[in-house]
């Protein structure tokens, strides 16, 4: 290789890799020699991405097709150094991706650290550590890489204190691959140690499919030796697998720091082969709702790694499953294009998502806690099933959690199931109401009735929960109903008496209800007498087939545009404020409180006033009235 100029310059970490880099260093120390770990996963995949990409240009290989990972220390230089002969990376690559953390989504993360030093840990292990671990133990770092290709100019060093800024140049290098020399600190020596790596690799990187090589133990020994197995795990039988190594592996696959809590293993033979590994996450990764996140399934064709997000493979709903799908029967050549088309796949997603719904099915029936974990990290998420997968709608409404009534607190742990099994004799409805929040949901007057009578109401206050209910019709042939839409049923209530006495209040309230009208015309499509409310004056209720109130006021505030649509207003004749408002004569005076009801109905749901400084003014007229 001819000379090359070493365009030699220094850069700054961006300011929150720099917070970032410190606050990882003194959060993990105490579990310090997870950087091999990080390290020889990053080896891996530099190698898995050479074998893909080779399929198509042979020449990257550059007659060195044997694939590995060295591992070697050097005690009197206080060293360790981990060399890979995987894919490599250019100039641009260096800088733009030496590590997870210099990723995109850095400032993202760095706004959800709280400065609780326990939990913040926690969120860096989800976050991933990557490449920046070797900061625990190093106090220097010296990267050299070159990457795969006849065409490759030339190698690039990267080096760094860790102290806010790195060189990068140019330099020659016949191999490719990358080299990571870390400089220990001085305290640090144990890992200037064979047994203590050796036990390192064994306890993280025996699953690595990719040899890991070291020179052999002893002072007469000559040559190298394989350290880990270097056998893919998922191909393994599962009674020769430990929890421990299933772990490992899934820290290897997503780089969290955590264990998983669930996972399932399986194959499939027949007219199809392929193994799966899938797994649930403890903790909702920092950026579950990023439109740019990357999926969390890696496909493998005949153990050859293809693609690290093939979202072809799971839904979005389930984009929190980490893990691997490894077919016999694709082509190596596979392309996301061939994939969008793909009968197989589509087979193969099916057959996967059923395994992720049985797992999960399988975990709330007999770990109700666990469950309770899956579901406050990652239950909104579930939520968006209904609505994307239809074939597999009834699985995933078993699996949603809700607060209601029956609890009156913010635990969402009523499944359908449970509602099902209180539901009264003659009930024909799961019946539920929608809220900006808990509190206004559980104190929303359209609950009235459903109190007196002692039925369970869902109260759900999550965004997500409009979309959910609109795809969600029924479950196990009960159909769903708002207590906000529509003309209740009392009939369905088992209140006959109740309706009765409604009907004639209704007819003996003709007249006011035909004032109201008259004075609201502009506000409402109607004023009826109420089924609902048993305490409260009035509500405000839409049509069956109309978009509900708390789904409009959150698109509008989204700035999307909405049908134009009155909501009824219901009274209850037997409250006080309604009798007294049937002896107003003065119209102007009777216009200001039926205004008051509207408004009053329309803040008790949620909703925000157009004009708040008038209904402070009506209000304390009809107050100083009434004095």
């Amino acid at each position: 290789m001819t000379s090359v100029e070493t365009n030699k310059e220094t850069l700054q970490f961006e300011t929150e890799v720099n917070q970032l880099l410190q606050l990882m260093i003194h959060s993990l120390y105490s579990n310090k020699e997870i950087f091999l770990r990080e390290l020889i996963s990053n080896a891996s995949d530099a190698c898995d991405k050479l074998r893909f990409e080779a399929l198509g240009d042979d020449a990257l290989f550059e007659s060195d097709s044997e694939l590995r990972i060295d591992v070697s220390f050097d005690k009197e230089a206080n060293t360790v150094t981990i060399r890979d002969n995987g894919i490599g990376m250019s100039r641009e690559e260096v800088i733009e991706n030496i590590g997870t953390i210099a990723r995109s989504g850095t400032k993202k993360f760095m706004e959800s650290l709280t400065g609780d030093k326990a939990r913040d840990a926690q969120l860096i292990g989800q976050f991933g550590v990557g490449f920046y671990s070797s900061f625990i133990v190093a106090d220097s770092v010296t990267l050299e890489t070159r990457r795969g290709g006849l065409g490759a100019e030339h190698g690039v060093r990267w080096e760094s204190k860790g102290d806010g800024q790195y060189t990068l140049e140019n330099v020659e290098r016949e191999e490719r691959g990358t080299t990571i020399t870390l400089h220990l600190k001085e305290e640090e020596k144990e890992f200037a140690e064979s047994y203590r790596l050796r036990h390192i690799i064994r306890q993280y990187s025996d699953h690595i499919s990719i040899p890991i090589m070291m020179a052999k133990e002893g002072e007469d020994e000559a040559g190298e030796e394989r350290v880990n197995q270097a056998a893919a795990l998922w191909t393994r039988a599962k009674k020769d697998i430990s929890d421990d190594e299933y772990n490992e592996f899934y820290k290897h696959i997503s780089h969290d720091f955590e264990d998983p809590i669930a996972h399932i293993h399986s194959r499939v033979e027949g007219t199809q082969s392929y193994v799966s590994l899938f797994y649930i996450p403890k903790r909702a990764p920092f950026d579950l709702w990023d439109r740019d996140r990357r999926q969390g399934v890696k496909l493998y064709v005949k153990r050859v790694f293809i693609m690290d997000d093939a979202e072809h493979l799971m839904p979005d709903y389930l984009r929190f499953v980490r893990g691997i799908v490894d077919s016999d029967d694709l082509p190596l050549n596979v392309s996301r294009e061939i994939l969008q088309k793909n009968k197989q796949i589509d087979s193969m997603r099916s057959g996967s998502v059923k395994k992720v719904l049985g797992l999960l099915e399988g975990v709330a029936k007999n770990e109700a806690e666990k469950y309770t974990t899956i579901w406050q990290q990652f239950g909104n998420v579930l939520k968006e099933g209904p609505g994307e997968d239809y074939a597999n709608k009834e699985k995933i409404a078993g699996l949603l959690r809700f607060a209601s009534t029956h609890n009156n607190d913010n635990t969402q742990n009523v499944s359908l199931a449970d509602y099902i099994s209180r539901m009264k004799p003659d009930q024909k409805k799961i019946f539920y109401v929608t809220a900006e929040s808990f509190a206004a949901a559980k104190n929303s007057p359209h609950l009235e009735v459903f109190r007196k009578n002692g039925i369970e109401v869902l109260l759900l206050s999550d965004r997500v929960d409009e979309w959910l209910m609109s795809h969600l019709t029924e479950f196990d042939g009960k159909s769903f109903q708002s207590v906000s839409k529509g003309d209740l049923d009392l009939d369905e209530l088992g209140d006959k008496e109740e309706k009765a006495k409604r009907e004639q209040e209704a007819e003996a309230a003709k007249d006011l209800l035909g004032r109201m009208k008259e004075a609201l015309e502009d506000k409402v499509k109607e004023v009826r007498v109420t089924h609902r409310l048993t305490d409260s004056p009035s509500c405000l209720v839409v049509d069956e087939d109309e978009m509900a109130a708390n789904l409009q006021r959150m698109l509008k505030a989204a700035g999307q545009a909405i049908p134009d649509s009155k909501p009824i207003l219901e009274i209850n004749p037997s409250h006080p404020l309604v009798k007294r408002l049937d002896s107003v004569s003065n119209k102007e005076d009777f216009a200001n409180w039926s205004t008051l009801l509207f408004e009053q109905a329309t803040l008790a749901e949620g909703g925000q006033l157009d004009d708040p400084a008038s209904f402070v003014s009506r209000l304390n007229n009809i107050l100083v009235q009434m004095s």
